[in-house]
């Protein structure tokens, strides 16, 4: 193989573009066909996959095992427990991994891959269902499988043929297929998706409540019904929040004052040493439980465009003050 000339004219980067979206048109395609592939054996496969009492062993070699890997990540995080075995290894021990209670989905285009063939009669004397992936339906595991799912190309999108390109897209396409059929007939849900992907800022928005992002304590701007709007700014401007909490001697949330009312009150020019802040306030505020998702709170101030959410508790006793950047600060969003 002879070095690139690293010097590129014009002509040379116009010719390596063509070949790069020729490349994306043919896995597009690839993609496409798998549409009218999607039938009984499709659904069959889905059935016996949800019938399954144990995990779901994913196999396949090389490039397909690389597939593989994801597919079975998929499975397990869209609440299928599954896992990937090298077949490789699976011929040196690992094949006291897959029990009678799993599902085995094995990856091969050829259908041939020898680590996989020799991998059946065991697969079959544990009396386990074999999903096979090919793109030969004439092949020994299709042949032999429970199920055979048909994910053939016309065409790599490698221009000499060999490196596997759409092949492994399809592969790839048709396990998020499975995956995400499984996903709906389980009804899963977000919450369960939080469970499985408890770290990063994933986790962090899908699982964090806002109980430990408030302003509690005297922390919280508070005044009560008859307090006139300048004592109302004083507290808005000494607890920072653009806004505050109308409360009665009993703690009960009778409305919340805010930035856009003080515009309102000034547009209007209302005596703010006199006017008490019950006659100006909003009365119907918005106001959530402590135990709700932040995601869920950050839904509601964007719906109802608002910069503050008011937690009560079941007595709408005020317990916190929510402020849109509490949410951004926490760094789940």
């Amino acid at each position: 193989m002879s070095s690139p000339d690293p010097s590129f004219s014009d002509g040379d980067i116009e010719r390596l573009l063509g070949v790069a979206r020729a490349v994306i048109d043919i896995e597009a395609r690839a993609v496409a066909r798998l549409g009218a592939r999607i039938d009984a054996a499709f659904g069959r496969a889905v059935t016996i996959m949800l019938g399954c009492r144990g995990r779901i062993v994913v196999l396949g070699m090389g490039k397909s095992g690389h597939i593989g890997g994801k597919i079975a990540a998929t499975l397990a995080s869209t609440g299928s427990p599954a896992f990937f075995v090298h077949p490789g290894e699976a011929s040196h021990g690992d094949m006291g991994m897959i029990t009678p209670d799993d599902v085995v989905v094995a990856l091969s285009n050829s259908g041939e891959t020898n680590e996989l063939v020799i991998l059946i009669p065991l697969i079959r004397r544990l009396g386990v269902p074999l999903i096979a992936m090919t793109g030969n339906a004439q092949s020994s595991l299709a042949k032999q499988a429970t199920v055979h799912i048909d994910v053939g190309v016309t065409e790599e999108a490698c221009p000499l043929g060999l490196a596997p390109t759409s092949s492994t897209t399809a592969a790839l396409a048709m396990g998020d297929a499975l995956a995400i059929a499984m996903l709906e007939a389980r009804g899963f849900t977000e919450e369960d998706f939080a469970r499985s992907h408890p770290g990063g800022a994933l986790g962090r928005r899908l699982l964090l409540k806002i109980g430990g992002l408030l302003h509690t304590g005297d922390e919280m701007p508070t005044v009560t019904p008859t307090a006139v709007i300048s004592d109302a700014l004083v507290e808005m401007t000494r607890k920072g929040l653009g806004m505050t909490a109308v409360v009665d001697s009993a703690g009960q949330v009778r409305g919340i004052f805010t930035d856009g009312d003080l515009r309102r009150v000034i547009d209007q020019r209302v005596d703010i040493n006199s006017t008490p802040i019950e006659s100006v306030m909003t009365r119907d505020c918005t106001t959530a439980d402590a135990d709700i998702l932040a995601a869920d709170a950050l839904r509601i101030m964007q719906e109802r465009k608002i910069n503050a959410l008011l937690v009560v508790d079941h007595e709408q006793r005020l317990t916190g003050v929510l402020n849109m950047h509490d949410l951004l600060r926490s760094g789940a969003f």
